[in-house]
């Protein structure tokens, strides 16, 4: 579902003398061909270090969704994912036990949520804890995660500056992918 940040070619935009963001023109483009089945395995490979890390369980279903959730580079919602489930396993999935398996998955910092879309992503880098940023077409639904330090120290900054306590962030932009503009 996620794009996978450790294949773009990152060139990065100043602002102030600051990096900032990486030049998305230089971002490989997710609609391009590429060997996806590497995306979901390094990712499941991934989890099972890090459950087995944290002395925690990565049963069948929770790595069946994950695996669901990294099936391509657009977020998938609960329902989506009941539906293969059903679809293509046979499985008869209670909602909540898909809604615990994607807690678990959150929890583990193997997925992120995105708000707008009540959907799920897989995160690339999970290893460190970190809340995504997203950029989201609002064509194709490909959603590719900016996990930028820049961006959340800004957060941070602007918060602080104005004596606001963070509980959470979500930052989540809407756009046009350069495939959907080219296509336009």
């Amino acid at each position: 579902m996620l794009y996978d940040n450790s294949t773009f070619a990152l060139a990065q935009t100043h602002f102030e003398g600051q990096a900032l963001m990486p030049d998305t023109s230089m971002l490989n483009d997710p609609h391009q061909p590429h060997d996806h089945s590497e995306c979901v395995s390094g990712a499941l490979e991934s989890a099972e270090h890090l459950c087995e890390r944290a002395g925690v369980r990565f049963t069948a279903l929770r790595k069946r969704v994950l695996e669901l959730v990294w099936a391509s580079h657009k977020p998938l919602g609960a329902y989506d994912i009941l539906d293969t489930l059903a679809r293509a396993d046979g499985r008869r999935a209670a909602p909540p036990t898909v809604y615990r398996a994607l807690d678990f998955l959150l929890e583990q910092g193997l997925v992120h949520r995105i708000a707008s879309l009540n959907a799920f992503i897989g995160c690339p880098s999970p290893e460190h804890s970190h809340q995504g940023q997203f950029l989201i077409c609002k064509q194709c639904h490909i959603a590719i995660e900016l996990d930028r330090d820049a961006i959340r120290r800004a957060i941070a900054d602007s918060a602080d500056a104005a004596g606001f306590q963070i509980e959470s962030e979500t930052v989540e932009i809407t756009g046009v992918c350069a495939q959907c503009q080219a296509a336009a």
